[in-house]
């Protein structure tokens, strides 16, 4: 899945969710949805907390409290994967939403 666009990658992540949703047998809520991507957000925060040793020296044998960047990557994609899933259900373009705040980012920034 190399090289391809932010809306390509997009399309095959919405495939992935189809297929989720006929083995599910159901389609997630908005109530579902948010407490995911708050687990989601939690499990970030663990890693980045590890990486950045903010835990006490006792846990770092502990295999729960082991982390590295292909993880952090991990809990990064699926954020981004439940932020798909999120705009899915609200009919929102994700790509063409991140492109007009970095417009508004950028004109602001031009301003000063």
């Amino acid at each position: 899945m190399k090289d391809k666009s932010f809306n390509e990658l997009i399309t095959e992540t919405n495939k992935l969710i189809e297929k989720f949703e006929k083995k599910e047998k159901k389609k997630w809520t908005p109530e579902i949805m948010i407490t995911e991507l708050t687990k989601q957000a939690g499990e970030l925060s663990k890693q980045i907390m590890i990486l950045e040793g903010n835990y006490i020296p006792e846990k770092d044998n502990n295999l729960g409290y082991s982390a590295s960047k292909e993880q952090l990557a991990n809990e990064l994609s699926d954020i981004l994967f439940m932020l798909i899933r999120i705009s899915n259900h609200y009919k929102i373009d994700l790509e063409k939403a991140h492109i007009e705040e970095l417009n508004k980012a950028y004109a602001e920034e031009l301003k000063k």
